[in-house]
């Protein structure tokens, strides 16, 4: 965790960007885990939600004599095993927070900053190996940058990089996720 400056209200420009560029490498909240390993059913729901019928997702028989020796897991799956939804926190995402203290993370020193509006804009995944039925993942994120303040077409703002890592039961990395947003403020209502 970082030592970043709690009361961040009053900050703007040269001061922001300098607590802001503090968070580039440092992790971003608690490691992330799933209760549920990769399984046939959330493999199937996927599929059927997508339209994908590789019967290497789906046909037991036809995955068994593949290369792949068993059914596979979608590769772009690879976020939605360890999703959080709408389950309490973790005790490990508890002991996070309560370590953390009042350090804020990134996007809530930009939200006191103003920039309070938020949008999606790539995302990058690379695949190291295929997952199995079975496989149990966690990940880390870690802010791995944050730009200077841009003027967009939504309105000024910065762009927040954040780096996932998906890892096996093992600890080995089986998967990466580039997650960009950009956090920016909103524009002011017509009077």
């Amino acid at each position: 965790m970082s030592t970043n400056e709690g009361k961040t209200a009053a900050l703007e420009g040269e001061a922001l960007m300098k607590v802001l560029e503090s968070y580039a490498g440092t992790q971003d909240g608690a490691p992330g885990s799933c209760p549920y390993p990769v399984n046939d059913a959330m493999i199937h729901h996927w599929c059927d939600a997508i339209g994908d019928r590789n019967p290497a997702y789906l046909d037991r028989g036809f995955a068994e004599s593949s290369s792949h020796g068993g059914i596979i897991a979608p590769p772009t799956m690879l976020q939605a095993w360890t999703m959080r939804g709408l389950r309490p926190p973790t005790p490990e995402e508890e002991a996070w927070a309560k370590e953390a203290g009042d350090r804020k993370s990134v996007l809530q020193v930009l939200d006191a900053a103003g920039f309070t509006s938020v949008v999606a804009t790539n995302c990058e995944q690379e695949y190291f190996r295929e997952l199995h039925p079975g496989d149990q993942l966690t990940h880390v994120v870690e802010i791995e940058s944050v730009s200077p303040e841009k003027k967009t077409g939504l309105g000024v703002g910065h762009f927040v990089t954040q780096l996932y890592k998906f890892m096996d039961a093992e600890g080995a990395v089986v998967g990466t996720m580039r997650f960009r947003i950009l956090k920016f403020r909103p524009p002011r209502a017509a009077d």
